[in-house]
């Protein structure tokens, strides 16, 4: 080239180059083989199982009691032990995976699962069961974000709206069929397979990811480099506020010693966790992520998202149980109608989620939900399968609709050395929305049951002629036919029940319209979210 050529071509200067990279179009990314669908189906069926788990013991409880002489305050540590060292997991999993890779991670945890759940199947005692299920809970829960953040490294961004329902829709329908699922195995087999029933599939998925998935290096610098005070005052915070959420409420909180120390251990060790998360050159967890406005919303909604999954499992088979006197069998059958709606409302979800602005799909998600608890707000006693046939049709496109853009708001724009970290951040939101929503819940009911059975009561006093009146016919008629019974005795002791029945409902009442409250106060918050941005998340991925 000649010097008058040269000159004739002016030199490009840094903002040209950079708008010439910006116009070139990111590299396509390969398709996805069949080995890693493979795979990451495998890694989803894993993810299931865990999920799973927290909810099936749930209506076998007093089967398992029964089975391990255990008493009545020992039996709730059979899903306690489970949740709070899942709790502790589900932030770890992200660093573990850095350091030993999301195959070695997930093979780890996956056959972990497997064997305890194993051991939970024989077990002898109830001290071997909660030891079992607590380390079943903390080697399973690593699968979880796991899959979260495999969901959008695997595959790209054309395939990942698709990916995202499969997830969504196995994350919320996992709890809701729990307790279907559970009832039926103790009801035809036994309690035992509660458990038994993990070990197949948990050896396949095992074998499957350890074949089929491998998508990162190992970084095993990082082992060498574990911030250990930090991990252990994280497994204290984590751990004792789980234990004081899961049984505060029915131990009158503050009032019971136990419930006092891990509430100041608690306290102790976050501050303690927060000042290493900050301070450490390599920190357990990395709070930075919440930097991102998405994200921090994203984890908001996830937490309300938790509160109303795991607080409606429970209401529910509550009412049916308390109310209704049904079996865990049948309770099972009713809230099929859930699981049921999500499944058929996926489809939907997913199409929409790829031409709506997620943060109106989210906002018609939480509607949903909310309009789903005003409609049980006119539950009677002798409400029953058709009464909440529409509110749980509702409830279950609800979380469809809901959790699909919360996945897309929190993880779907983040850069890929992120997501393993802020995957476990987001799950344990969900989490923790459950623990907390759930201790809000009994404490709830406690207080406005005591509150409805004495404004009750009042009406209900044999000093008023019409209730005494009541009661003398009903004695009567009592003691005609059953010959020998205190007839009165036997009348108060049926019309106190059935006032307890109608306190009952009405404490449900109440709580559904806080649920309602709660969701719907969330809408409201969506605004904070800004649209993601896809082309420049597309560039990232």
């Amino acid at each position: 080239m000649t010097a008058a050529t040269s000159t004739a071509i002016p030199a490009a200067t840094p903002a040209a180059e950079a708008a010439a990279a910006a116009a070139v179009p990111p590299p396509a990314r390969p398709a996805v083989g069949l080995g890693p669908k493979l795979g990451f189906l495998a890694m989803v069926v894993g993810m299931f199982m865990a999920i799973l788990d927290i909810q099936i013991v749930a209506a076998s409880l007093a089967e398992i009691q029964a089975g391990l002489a255990a008493s009545a305050d020992e039996i709730i540590w059979v899903q306690n032990s489970y949740l709070i060292a899942e709790v502790i997991m589900i932030p770890l999993s992200g660093y573990l995976a850095r350091a030993f890779g999301t195959r070695w991670t997930f093979v780890l945890s996956a056959g972990g699962f497997t064997l305890t759940s194993l051991l939970c199947a024989f077990a002898t005692s109830m001290d071997q069961m909660i030891v079992f299920r607590a380390l079943q809970g903390f080697v399973g829960g690593a699968m979880i974000p796991l899959v979260f953040a495999s969901a959008y490294t695997i595959f790209p961004r054309d395939k990942q709206a698709g990916v995202t329902v499969v997830v969504g829709l196995v994350a919320t329908i996992a709890p809701t069929v729990g307790p279907t699922l559970g009832g039926w195995l103790t009801e035809t087999l036994s309690w035992h397979w509660l458990f038994l029933v993990n070990v197949v599939p948990g050896a396949i998925v095992t074998a499957v990811v350890w074949a089929l998935i491998d998508i990162d290096r190992p970084q095993p610098h990082l082992i060498r480099s574990m911030d250990v005070p930090g991990l252990l005052m994280m497994a204290l915070f984590l751990g004792s506020l789980d234990f004081v959420l899961e049984d505060g409420a029915r131990n009158d909180w503050f009032d019971d010693h136990h419930i006092l120390t891990f509430s100041i251990v608690a306290a102790v060790a976050g501050i303690g966790f927060f000042w290493r998360t900050l301070t450490a050159r390599n920190p357990i967890v990395d709070l930075t992520a919440f930097k991102d406005r998405n994200f921090a919303t994203g984890c908001l909604f996830s937490f309300v998202l938790g509160i109303s999954l795991y607080g409606l499992v429970y209401l529910q088979p509550q009412f049916l149980a308390r109310v209704r006197d049904l079996n865990a069998l049948q309770i099972g059958e009713v809230m099929f109608v859930t699981g049921l709606a999500q499944f058929l409302s996926a489809p939907i979800a997913g199409g929409l989620s790829r031409k709506v602005d997620p943060r109106l799909m989210l906002s018609i998600g939480f509607g949903l939900i909310a309009v789903s608890n005003i409609m049980l707000t006119n539950l009677t006693p002798e409400s029953d399968y058709w009464e909440l046939f529409l509110p749980q049709i509702l409830r279950g496109m609800g979380f469809m609709f809901g959790i699909i853009p919360v996945n897309v708001l929190a993880l779907g724009t983040l850069p890929p050395e992120k997501l393993k970290n802020a995957s476990g951040l987001y799950n344990l939101m969900r989490n923790l929305g459950g623990a907390f929503g759930l201790a809000g819940i009994t404490t709830v009911m406690t207080e406005r049951s005591a509150f409805h059975w004495a404004r009750l009561s009042e009406h209900v006093n044999p000093a008023r002629p019409e209730v005494q009146g009541r009661i003398d016919a009903l004695a009567a008629r009592l003691a005609e036919q059953v010959p020998g019974i205190d007839g009165e005795v036997a009348a108060v002791k049926m019309i106190a029940g059935e006032v307890m029945r109608q306190v009952t409902v009405l404490t449900f009442i109440d709580v559904f319209w806080l649920m309602s409250l709660v969701v719907g106060g969330a809408i409201a918050v969506v605004i904070l979210a800004r649209k993601p941005d896809h082309a420049k998340s597309a560039g990232g991925h």
